[in-house]
């Protein structure tokens, strides 16, 4: 079971560092417009915002890195982490679109309670 609890977190620390991909190289491009639903002159207007969200995102990621890389010391970041990765979900989904509570939100929330489980 912490096997399975790490693995989650791992996948939301790669969902984050892809969403810092996301944000903050892919922004303005094709792609990236597509995936956020933006017109080329919105995402030009709003690209140094998104960098910053990206920023963010990148930060998430690696907290939850070090909790992974820090073993059995690591609950207490994994949880810290966690706790903001859905944290940041809830308000992204009440501020921007719903989309974010099931993407960011809901992996974060079930990482947290198996890593709760799993705990010492």
């Amino acid at each position: 079971m912490k096997l399975l609890a790490d693995g989650l977190v791992g996948l939301v620390a790669l969902l984050h560092l892809w969403f810092l991909v996301l944000e903050m190289f892919l922004w303005t491009k094709p792609y990236g417009r597509r995936a956020f639903g933006l017109t080329p002159e919105r995402a030009e207007m709003t690209k140094s915002l998104a960098a910053n969200q990206g920023l963010y995102n990148g930060f998430l990621a690696a907290g939850l890195g070090w909790g992974l890389l820090a073993g059995a010391a690591g609950d207490g970041p994994k949880i810290f982490f966690l706790g903001c990765v859905i944290v940041a979900g809830i308000f992204g989904a009440a501020t921007a679109n719903r989309k974010i509570l099931w993407v960011q939100a809901l992996p974060g929330a079930v990482a947290l309670a198996l890593v709760c489980l799993t705990r010492g």
